[in-house]
């Protein structure tokens, strides 16, 4: 036993150095990115983005799939570095765990992006989207589908900073109608690891408190949406319950044009990455964070840290501006389309 942990160990060392040595001959810096997981569909679209961007100027792309676990990422983020990362994009998992394994990177120099979900360490760059005009928007557009009624929030995972300044948002809006009594908050849950397995089960139990009397929901993302539309349907709820989302994925866009889901925010996932995967080899190549263009200063996140960070700008997707979508490329037509009649949707006509 001793003598094959000894020779596995070694074998592990030599792959270690021949994929240090092919490191060592690439002609930009090598970036690293940390996965949470591959469970919403947007993130292969996101990963696409940022490997080309880093093969574009030459760079080495490495990457790590957390596969949903705190305790893995810990160790990739540290794997990632002893491959000798010059800068590391991290989408955590969960915001806390992961710090001191940031806080490692950043010690030894490593630049670090905080990739769409903040890591509130003043030294890691902020980039996402503006989370919560993206609660402003989904709420919007649920308020003008559903001026009043009783109203459920199916929040986003407790251990990502995200879902709360998405639910800030919706409530920033629906707030004059909820002090008026026009609106009633009568159910809202956090969805453990975004699953929406959970969502649903979340969805299903404040159906049952409310006999069913449930007129709107406000769910933090199209995976979560999926899963209160299920529990939803098996109701016969679904489409007569407008509810929200975010992402555009595709089964989130079909459901838009078949009229289950009222509102995606689409969030260009091309955009976020080639940005990431610029300001990450910005970094690397030694330039500060407030050099990053259109950096700003922001200290909204829940401990009020002075962070440096970039966002970018969302765009609401309802039944009426599909077209948006399938013009830029980011979904086919027959994919949207699917199952719509003829003369229901102008996107797919």
């Amino acid at each position: 036993m001793i003598k094959r942990m000894i020779l596995a160990a070694g074998i592990a060392l030599a792959a270690a150095g021949a994929s240090s040595a092919a490191l060592a001959q690439a002609k930009g810096p090598v970036v690293g990115v940390s996965w949470s997981n591959f469970q919403e569909e947007r993130w292969k679209t996101d990963e696409a983005a940022i490997k080309a961007a880093i093969e574009k100027v030459g760079g080495t792309y490495l990457s790590a799939d957390a596969q949903s676990s705190p305790a893995k990422q810990l160790t990739d983020v540290e794997s990632l570095i002893a491959r000798g990362a010059k800068a590391i994009i991290v989408l955590a998992q969960d915001a806390q765990a992961i710090r001191p394994a940031v806080q490692k990177a950043v010690n030894e120099g490593i630049a670090v992006v905080g990739y769409d979900r903040l890591i509130e360490i003043p030294q890691a760059f902020y980039l996402t989207f503006d989370n919560v005009e993206v609660g402003r928007m989904m709420a919007r557009e649920i308020q003008k589908a559903k001026p009043e009624g009783n109203y459920v929030f199916i929040k986003g995972s407790s251990a990502d900073p995200n879902a709360n300044f998405l639910y800030q948002g919706s409530v920033e809006v629906l707030k004059p109608a909820i002090d008026g009594g026009k609106i009633k908050n009568v159910g809202e849950a956090f969805t453990d690891g975004w699953l929406p397995a959970n969502a649903q089960r979340n969805m299903e139990q404040i159906l049952t408190r409310n006999a069913n009397k449930v007129d709107a929901v406000i769910a933090a993302n199209d995976g979560t949406g999926g899963g209160a539309i299920a529990a939803l349907a098996a109701q016969g709820l679904a489409g007569s319950v407008p509810v929200s989302g975010q992402d555009a994925d595709r089964a989130a866009l079909n459901r838009v044009a078949l009229g289950t889901q009222t509102v995606t925010i689409w969030k260009d996932a091309r955009e976020l990455g080639r940005n990431a995967a610029e300001i990450a080899l910005k970094l690397a190549g030694g330039a500060k964070l407030t050099e990053v263009p259109g950096a700003m200063a922001w200290n909204q996140g829940p401990s009020k840290q002075a962070m440096t960070a970039l966002f970018l700008k969302p765009v609401p997707v309802t039944k009426d501006n599909l077209g948006v979508v399938i013009e830029a490329g980011w979904a086919p037509k027959a994919a949207v389309c699917q199952g719509v009649a003829p003369g229901k949707v102008k996107a797919c006509d």
